[in-house]
């Protein structure tokens, strides 16, 4: 790849300390995300959050007319290889392993990945300004793919190993992941963190220099999630029009604490007349089939559904149906499915963990709860569902809040610092041209 003759003009410094993004010239951003293609629905094995913020970051880039190339892994047969997903952003799916390996088992196939990727731009006689990265598998790729091209390099952890041990002890995972990640943290040229907790746990935890770690919170729709007429929507989804509905979405897996809200449910009294739906996984899912036992064992089967995974698309009827989404979660880097669902105009309970703090506003949007202890749980939710008035305020608040919070404030400041990397890079190649008397490549 050769350095482009064109440079960047480096953007103004607003109010928050993150340039403003001016008319540059056009900006190109491989974006490596291996496991989390953002095709996948949320909600589904594996699929979460982070392919939403793929998703709406790289729609929000080719908005603003930058060229976009997400790659990732097959994960299904039938999807093409290219898929366009806005003018000017594509998702490229590369074959690397079997198609549905287990996660823990996708470090071993990144050279293939790797190769793949450099193989498909090399075809293409494809060039580049910056990569950008999504989780740590996605994170080693990017480190030697920017060695390779002489690209500047800006990741996403996500989620952390050892956040997520201390957060609850017994996680497994991979024994290169805590390693990887403190290469990744030390070596790459910026990280994205979603708030000033994570950017403390990258600096404490990673060594990670914190002046490379810009703190830069995701975002939600809030054309599409916005509040719709309660009635009117549990009708839609045939939903009971009396009683109270609670509702957790995301995916299922224990560092969630699904387990933590059902028992808070059974711990109801009857007639408080409540529902959960949990929504995410599906019925093959171990942690599922588990929940599912839990739920039998404590009696609670007529008060509890589970149901699979949603369109993004129809979730806003979903979030607008319930009375309190509650995300008892042991750690949320940010906290995504919280922040819908307040644009919803719903009331949120969730743990005071990772980013969430930086979401729900304690007592104004919703009530942070500091222990993972159903009690704590269900007095909040009983002080919610059995006061109307409360819990309008509260919803109201929260879309206030989430009207902060768009995708265009959040890719704003991203474009920001891609541009400054990409100037950074042609300035330093011109002074490297200069100096050796030769001029820059074109």
């Amino acid at each position: 790849m050769t350095v482009p003759s064109t440079t960047w003009s480096l953007p103004a410094a607003n109010g928050l300390g993150f340039p403003e993004f001016p008319d540059t010239p056009e900006l190109r951003v491989a974006v490596l995300t291996v496991h989390g293609c953002p095709v996948v629905r949320a909600g589904e094995k594996d699929a979460g959050g982070m392919n939403v913020y793929v998703l709406a970051t790289v729609n929000e880039l080719a908005s603003r007319g930058v060229k976009v190339d997400v790659f990732t892994r097959s994960h299904d047969p039938a999807d093409p290889q290219i898929i366009e997903l806005a003018h000017g952003a594509r998702v490229i799916h590369l074959e690397a392993g079997p198609v549905r390996p287990e996660k823990n088992g996708v470090f071993d196939l990144l050279p293939e990945f790797t190769d793949g990727v450099a193989d498909f731009v090399s075809e293409e006689d494809g060039e580049y300004d910056v990569i950008v990265s999504h989780y740590w598998l996605s994170g080693l790729v990017g480190e030697e793919l920017a060695t390779r091209w002489a690209l500047p390099h800006v990741t996403s952890f996500h989620t952390l190993a050892e956040v997520k041990r201390r957060a609850r002890p017994g996680e497994v995972e991979v024994p290169q992941r805590a390693s990887g990640e403190r290469q990744i943290a030390r070596n790459t040229d910026k990280i994205i963190a979603w708030s000033a907790h994570e950017r403390d746990l990258l600096a404490e935890l990673y060594g990670a220099n914190r002046d490379d770690v810009l703190i830069i919170p995701p975002g939600v729709d809030t054309k599409m999630f916005r509040p719709h007429d309660k009635l009117i929507s549990r009708g839609k989804l045939g939903l009971p029009e009396t009683g109270k509905i609670l509702m957790y979405v995301g995916r299922v897996e224990r560092l969630k604490g699904i387990e933590i809200l059902i028992q808070s449910v059974a711990g109801m009294e009857e007639e408080d007349g409540v529902t959960l739906l949990v929504i995410g996984g599906d019925e093959i899912d171990p942690e599922r089939r588990r929940l599912g036992q839990v739920v039998d064992r404590l009696g609670i089967t007529d008060r509890v559904r589970f149901l699979p995974s949603v369109k993004q698309d129809q979730l806003p009827e979903y979030y607008s149906a319930a009375d309190v989404c509650v995300f008892p979660s042991y750690y949320e880097s940010f906290g995504l499915a919280a922040l819908e669902a307040m644009s919803c105009g719903t009331p949120v309970v969730a743990s005071r963990v990772g980013g969430l703090p930086s979401i729900v506003k304690e007592g104004e949007t919703g009530y942070l709860i500091p222990s993972r202890c159903p009690s704590a749980f269900i007095q909040r939710i009983e002080i919610l569902i059995t006061n109307d008035h409360l819990r309008t305020i509260m919803g109201r608040a929260a879309r206030e809040r989430a009207l902060q919070l768009g995708w265009g404030v959040a890719v704003d400041r991203l474009m920001g610092v891609f541009c400054g990397l990409a100037e950074e890079r042609v300035l330093g190649s011109l002074a490297i041209g200069n100096a050796s008397g030769a001029p820059a490549a074109d």
